[in-house]
């Protein structure tokens, strides 16, 4: 089989050859020179950032926004401005207690308050005399038995806006906390604009329900008649006492009738509440309760353990 002729490179390209070769590696010698540079100048940075001779680089701040045009409430009438607390404090209820659940429900609303002068006076004002405070808790928990109620931990200024509080009777009935009386801690010299007071009761001890269960015959009813009578002369200015109880209460027992008359030998006027359904004068006669049967104190509020059938069997 014959051979195929073997081209030969001529001189020319041979003796080119080797000079590509010088170059591509003269290139490649100083492409790698210019990168083995560049990697000593980023490190010799890095490192010199470390000491305190390389000066910092500028802190950027970022753009200010453009301030929010501000809602002009100073600006306001003062009627409107009236309006807008009563919206912003619409979630808290009329009557307040002394409970954990203030600092939840209270404390952050009351922030309003440090804002400034007239904002201050102005909400300070229409919060204390929207509301009724209770001058007792009743609420179980660790209140209950405080010597410092809630009455007494408002500032003098605070207690001047009053215009109405409640005494709920009938939380321990059987043992009344110490801290229940009326004394120069308590600030009622300093509720001046207080024209009504609101007297709750949850129990007549005197009903027959009672019966083995009293501490003593008519020892309730006597310490709520010296305790209504020394509220009483502590806050002169009060004009009406607004009576209400439980069904169960009636208006002729016991109980009521030794609040009416600490009321009428005080020359008070006597209103009726809500609940209760009471009208009239204290002696007219109630209305008629629910199915002709009037409810019992222990159907309303529910004992542990206990039921009112099995008290009413032992009566």
């Amino acid at each position: 089989m014959p051979r195929r002729p073997v081209k030969r490179a001529s001189s020319a390209q041979k003796s080119s050859q080797p000079s590509q070769t010088l170059n591509s590696a003269a290139m490649g010698s100083g492409r790698s020179a210019s990168l083995s540079v560049t990697e000593t100048e980023e490190v010799t940075a890095s490192i010199a950032s470390l000491t305190l001779d390389t000066p910092l680089r500028p802190f950027r701040k970022p753009k200010p926004k453009a301030p929010e045009k501000k809602f002009p409430l100073l600006s306001l009438p003062s009627e409107l401005r009236i309006k807008i607390y009563e919206y912003f404090f619409a979630e808290i209820t009329e009557v307040l207690d002394l409970t954990r659940e203030n600092h939840k429900r209270i404390h952050k609303k009351l922030g309003l308050m440090r804002t400034c002068r007239l904002i201050s006076n102005e909400a300070t004002h229409f919060f204390y005399s929207t509301r009724t405070f209770r001058l007792f808790p009743t609420t179980p928990g660790r209140f209950f038995k405080t010597k410092k109620p809630l009455l007494a931990r408002l500032s003098a200024r605070q207690r001047q806006c009053l215009t109405r509080v409640e005494l709920r009777l009938g939380p321990g009935w059987s043992a009344p906390p110490a801290g229940w009386v009326v004394n120069t801690g308590l600030g009622l010299k300093d509720c001046i604009h207080v024209n009504t007071l609101r007297v709750y009761v949850e129990v007549d001890p005197s009903d027959n329900i009672f019966n083995n269960f009293r501490r003593a015959d008519g020892f309730y009813e006597e310490f709520s008649r010296k305790l209504l009578e020394n509220i009483l002369k502590g806050l002169p200015s009060v004009h009406a006492i607004e009576f209400d109880a439980y069904e169960s209460v009636q208006k002729h027992g016991a109980m009521m009738r030794s609040l009416f008359s600490i009321a009428t030998k005080f020359d008070k006027v006597i209103t009726w509440g809500p609940d209760r359904g009471w009208f009239g004068a204290p002696e007219d006669e109630e209305p008629p309760s629910k199915n002709g049967v009037p409810n019992r104190y222990l159907d309303s509020i529910p004992i542990t353990g206990f039921t009112a059938q099995s008290f009413v069997a032992v009566a």
